[in-house]
Order: structure tokens, then C-alpha cells, then sequence
């Protein structure tokens, strides 16, 4: 059975970026251009001791930036995850041309609701909290030290800064999460429990206990510490592990009628989604592919969209050695032969992994991508993997038109979810 959104279009008309390789939508995407690494020397603690000492990490300074969204007084209080959210949040609903309220202004509207998907969400706020009350005691940790670590309180705080009294929900499904909550708004919007959504996700790891935590699993890259910039190494034959990364991705998605309401011009079409479990391990997906197939194979069936007229393929691409092979193996079952003519990035190469944001971050650059006619790049893929027998752009760039896309996400727990993104003006089978 096909899913509300294919039968009642929804419409991408905003996005908003935060990520490593800029904040800005046009930032974002001049470093997409630009085949720009955002991976350094990690500087948020010190990683010496560590055997991972790369990350990609936002170096912009965030606090002038959430001037005019919320109130100076409360920044102080808000996690890195939410203040990255509120920053992309707020250019996706500018960019949709949706009106935001002032700081302090207690009106609100019910047609807006908010789907977030992160991993962590505030978990690093809440380490901070448990160090500042070992070291100096209770009296001086923050009165919000709970809340504000709650993952909950993500859509929460988005929803009270933009006035959005519809839905506000939270979705951490790991690295699926953001991809999750872009299908489930997409849901609410056609099923009408709003006329609108802010949907996207967050991420902030970037503390010493998640890192060395990660470290510990022996999952991240350790090989290039003293090239930081090369260390994201997706579908490369040297890869040894993901790079960690942190950013927020946001979209604003309405119905099309809506959109014609509002005079908003579409974007892109949010055209299908599926989602499926392997149910197999923790951190590992199965090595035969076959649900990550079937997520992606569902999805092009709920969007009506034949495998065949897909032009493009944003990768989940981890850079972990199965992860790569198993995406590979599961969309060479999908689209057979035609595989090694579809181009295909991995993002990740460029700003890491930014965990349950992934999703989101991949969706942001498949728009851009989309309107500008180009692929992005795979950086620092230096010698293709063999055993990944897919189109990969390396290294720059590809000059390439396509109207119907799909973007992959795979998660921890052996998740796997695709979103089916086409041109508003798509003609489906």
C-alpha cells in the first residue's frame, strides 16, 4: 500500500543548513563547489591521548547568529544541538518564506509542526552538566542541566522559538533519525495535522566522553590524524572508519495546494519513503544488503518512480570497510545493470558523519545538487574500492542534470531508510 504522500504531494519550499563546510544554505553549498574538507584537528577538548583526533566540526562562533530567534538570556541554556538546530531551522522557514515570530512573543501558529531526528541530541550538554557537579558540586550546575538534555526538548525548544503549536515530536533512531523524521512530517503534513512542517535533524557529539566512546568502539578513522582534511574516506580502499562530525539540516515540507496557497514555489517534490530492519546487530547491518534493497526498492514503489529513471544517489557512505560494501551490494540489486551509470557521492567525505542529521544533510545537498546541475564530489577517494562497483564521483564535481533522486540512510540497530526527492514538475509512472 502506498503511503499518504503519494496520493496528496508534498513539496519541499525551504531548507537551511549548519554544517562544517559553512552555515548558510549558499555556504553550504559554495563548499559542496568548492569539494571543500570540513574535517580537522579536533579543538572542542584535548584528543591527544586518543587514537581518532579528526572531526568535522563547525567553526563558526553560533551565538551571533541566534540574534532575532530566541532571547539572549536563554542561549546560555540551550545545548550545541539546539542551537544548531534553531540557526538551520529558522533559514529553512525564511528561505519557505514562513513567518517566524519575534523573540518573546508568546502568539503561535497551529499550522506549523516540527519532526526532529538526532542521535544524541543533548547528551553532550548533559556530560558538560555532570562535570561541572563532580568537580564544583550541584549549586553550580545549570537549573535546566535535566531538561536541556532531553531529546524531547530538541523539538520542543524549535517549536516555542517559531511559534509552531502543531506536532513537535523527536525521532532518534541513530543515523536514520533525521531521514525519519523528514518521511514522518512529510506523513503528518498529507494526513493534515498541519499545514506545514520544519523538519530535519541536529547533531552535536563533539564532547571528550561520546568521542572516546566512539574511539573505544574502534569505528572512526585513525590513519590520518596528521592529514585531517583526508580522513573521511568513503568507498576508498584505504578507509579505516567514520570521522565524526556535528551539524543541522532543516526542510520545510507543505502540501502543494498549500504551497499554491501561499504563492510558495516548490523546491522539489518529497515524492516516497520506506523504511525497513535488518534486525541483526547493534552497530552492524547485514552483509547481504537484502533490507537495506528493500528500503530503497519500497521507496521507489511508494513514489511511483520507476528504478530506472533515478539520475542520482546520495550515498549513506560511512566510510566504514562493511558498511560501503553492503550499500553497494544493496543497490546493485535495485538497480541492476544501470548501477555504474547512475552517479553516486558520499557527503560524509566532506563533513563527516554527522550522525542522526545524516539524513537531512544528504536531502539539503540532493536539492542543491538538483537545481544546480551538478553531483557532488567524493573526496579523498584516491583508489576506489574495488569491491564497490559503484559511480562514485571522486574528487570534484560532475556537471549532471537529473530530476528524481533517492537519498540513503542506514543506521546503529541495522536500520535502514531512503526518501525518493523528484523535481516539482516529475511526471510519476
Amino acid at each position: 500500500m502506498r503511503s499518504p504522500i503519494a496520493m496528496r504531494p508534498v513539496v519541499i519550499t525551504g531548507m537551511g543548513a549548519a554544517s562544517p563546510i559553512g552555515i548558510g544554505v549558499a555556504a553550504f553549498r559554495e563548499g559542496l563547489l568548492a569539494a571543500r574538507s570540513g574535517t580537522r584537528a579536533v579543538t572542542a577538548f584535548d584528543a591527544s591521548d586518543l587514537p581518532c583526533r579528526v572531526a568535522g566540526n563547525v567553526i563558526e562562533p553560533l551565538e551571533p547568529l541566534l540574534s532575532g530567534i530566541v532571547e539572549p538570556k536563554l542561549v546560555r541554556n540551550l545545548s550545541r544541538t539546539t542551537r544548531l538546530a534553531l540557526i538551520a531551522g529558522a533559514e529553512a522557514l525564511r528561505s519557505a518564506r514562513w513567518p517566524i515570530k519575534e523573540p518573546g512573543d508568546a502568539t503561535g501558529s497551529a499550522t506549523l509542526g516540527v519532526w526532529t531526528g538526532t542521535g544524541g541530541a543533548g547528551v553532550g550538554w548533559a556530560e558538560e552538566q555532570y562535570e561541572i557537579y563532580f568537580r564544583d558540586g550541584w549549586r553550580r550546575t545549570s537549573p535546566w542541566g535535566i531538561v536541556a538534555g532531553l531529546p524531547g526538548m530538541l523539538s520542543s525548544d524549535l517549536s516555542s522559538a517559531f511559534g509552531a503549536t502543531g506536532p513537535s515530536h523527536v525521532l532518534s533512531t541513530g543515523c536514520t533519525s533525521s531521514s525519519d523524521a523528514i518521511a514522518y512530517a512529510a506523513l503528518g503534513v498529507a494526513m493534515g495535522w498541519c499545514d506545514a512542517a520544519l523538519a530535519g535533524g541536529a547533531e552535536a557529539p563533539l564532547t571528550r566522553g561520546i568521542f572516546s566512546n566512539f574511539c573505544r568502539m574502534q569505528a572512526m578513522g585513525t590513519s590520518f590524524n596528521d592529514r585531517p582534511e583526508a580522513a573521511s574516506r568513503p568507498f576508498d580502499r584505504d578507509r579505516d572508519g567514520f570521522i565524526l562530525g556535528e551539524g543541522s539540516w532543516f526542510v520545510v515540507l507543505e502540501t502543494a495546494e498549500a504551497a499554491a496557497r501561499r504563492g510558495a514555489a516548490p523546491l522539489a517534490r518529497l515524492a516516497g519513503t520506506f523504511s525497513t530492519c535488518d534486525a541483526h546487530h547493534r552497530i552492524r547491518n547485514h552483509p547481504s544488503g537484502a533490507e537495506t534493497a528493500r528500503a530503497v526498492r519500497s521507496a521507489l514503489a511508494d513514489a511511483g518512480v520507476d528504478p530506472g529513471r533515478i539520475g542520482y544517489v546520495n550515498l549513506h557512505g560511512s566510510a566504514t570497510s562493511l558498511n560501503d560494501r553492503t550499500e553497494s551490494l544493496a543497490l546493485t540489486s535495485v538497480f541492476g545493470e544501470r548501477t555504474p551509470a547512475i552517479p553516486m557521492s558520499a557527503l560524509k567525505s566532506q563533513v563527516g558523519h554527522p550522525q542522526g542529521a545524516s539524513g537531512a544533510a544528504g536531502l539539503v545537498a540532493t536539492l542543491l545538487a538538483m537545481s544546480g546541475g551538478f553531483v557532488p564530489a567524493t573526496i579523498n577517494r584516491d583508489h576506489p574500492d574495488p569491491d564497490c562497483a559503484l559511480d562514485v564521483v571522486p574528487m570534484e564535481p560532475r556537471a549532471h542534470r537529473f530530476d528524481a533522486a533517492v537519498v540513503n540512510a542506514i543506521s546503529f540497530g541495522s536500520k535502514n531508510t531512503a526518501l525518493v526527492v523528484t523535481t516539482p514538475d516529475f511526471e510519476r509512472e
